[in-house]
């Protein structure tokens, strides 16, 4: 069979060098026939495999007829429902190419994004385990920022992924390291921020404050968040190699340092790098408030006899001398706090780890000293060192008559 080489050659030689077909097909040792069939042929020569009947064309009518009502069925379910036997990976390799002529089309358009206008936010855990202290690891979960406009990124580990946890975290990225606030932000539908097109609680008032608007896009849309799934990609094979954390505390820090790195880096569809196109962003932006949002968890109970308030799956110790009260309950990302009628009557640092319980030693002395006053004193043990006089006399062998005279004679 002749060689697309060989076709281009002997066009070559026919039309350059002038040459007849009995001379091309001396010189290149090839049929006259062929030489001729090459010289005529607009298109270079083509293998074409000839059509064989195939087991799955006796199922294909079947195939289509489900595909047409249910283009998502999976390959599996339709190879019972039409009683296919043979190969699996065939089977789903013939339906993947039937099934574009049913399924909806969902284009993803390339988007133009304007300075200042939204910042991405999502979720990445990392593939390591970090300590958490009492003998405990875990993957927290990272918060991701990153504004669409420059690709600046932000990001730090929190304790949850909760509503207090959350907004939180938006609030301390915004603030300490992006300087402003963007007009839209940008998130999946995080259980934390609300589902069904309903704000968390809490989460309509931190947007208040903010200026802001929250867009949750709809379910399986990764392509409109792609920007900061491709920062969480980068975070992992970038950041995270080679590196060991001692705490929650160490990967912030260690997070914080490398940042300032990964914002100085070219990126290639901008030709340029996110820190030098922060200063245009944030001109964009909103300014940040003069007031912080509510942010972090926050409660009001009745202080149980126990004195200890639950938050987060552990229990804190409160002063028990507002046993029966009502208390106010705060917790940030760092510290919990216990307030009654305005007073402190605990304070605690978050612990990172769960079911456990943080006591502080006063508050254990003061229940003690409350417990005293209701019972009394401890009843006072008799002193070893005195002796009854009956246990002489029955030491001795004395024996004293009951009918003994008042005068001391006996009868």
């Amino acid at each position: 069979m002749m060689t697309v080489e060989d076709w281009a050659e002997i066009r070559r030689l026919h039309a350059q060098e002038q040459l007849s077909i009995r001379a091309i097909a001396k010189h290149l040792g090839i049929a006259r026939d062929t030489v001729a069939r090459a010289v005529v042929a607009q298109r270079p020569p083509q293998y074409v495999r000839p059509p064989v009947v195939s087991r799955f064309d006796a199922y294909e009518p079947r195939v289509r007829e489900l595909l047409k009502d249910f283009p998502t069925m999976p390959a599996t379910v339709i190879a019972e429902r039409v009683g296919w036997d043979g190969s699996a990976s065939w089977f789903r390799k013939r339906v993947a190419g039937l099934r574009v002529d049913y399924a909806p089309r969902d284009p993803a358009d390339r988007l133009e994004y304007r300075p200042g206008d939204q910042a991405q936010c999502d979720l990445w855990f990392p593939p390591v385990k970090i300590p958490l202290g009492s003998g405990q690891c875990g993957t927290p979960p990272v918060l991701v920022i990153v504004s669409s406009y420059s690709r600046f990124i932000t990001a730090m580990m929190l304790p949850s992924r909760t509503t207090g946890d959350l907004l939180t975290g938006m609030w301390e990225l915004m603030s300490s390291q992006l300087g402003a606030v963007p007009h839209r932000l940008i998130w999946d539908n995080e259980a934390g921020i609300g589902r069904r097109n309903r704000y968390a609680e809490g989460v309509a008032g931190f947007c208040g404050t903010l200026a802001t608007r929250i867009v949750q896009l709809r379910p399986f849309d990764p392509e409109s968040k792609g920007i900061v799934e491709r920062a969480n990609g980068y975070l992992e094979t970038s950041f995270l190699p080679g590196r060991t954390f001692t705490s929650p505390a160490d990967f912030n820090t260690q997070l914080t340092k490398w940042l300032p790195v990964a914002n100085a880096r070219i990126v290639r569809r901008l030709g340029a790098r996110p820190v030098e196109l922060a200063g245009i962003d944030r001109a964009a932006m909103l300014a940040l408030p003069p007031m912080p949002p509510a942010t972090g968890f926050s409660a009001r109970v009745r202080l149980p006899r126990d004195y200890y308030v639950r938050v987060a799956g552990n229990d804190y110790s409160v002063d028990p001398v507002v046993i029966g009260r009502m208390v106010e309950v705060h917790a940030d990302l760092t510290s919990v706090g216990v307030t009654c009628d305005g007073r402190a009557v605990a304070t605690h640092r978050r612990c990172w780890a769960t079911a456990q319980t943080i006591t502080d030693p006063d508050h254990v002395a003061t229940a003690r000293r409350l417990r005293q006053a209701i019972l009394g004193p401890p009843a006072v043990a008799p002193d070893p060192m005195l002796r009854d006089l009956a246990d002489y006399d029955t030491a001795f062998g004395v024996d004293l008559d009951p009918r003994a005279e008042a005068d001391g004679q006996v009868a």
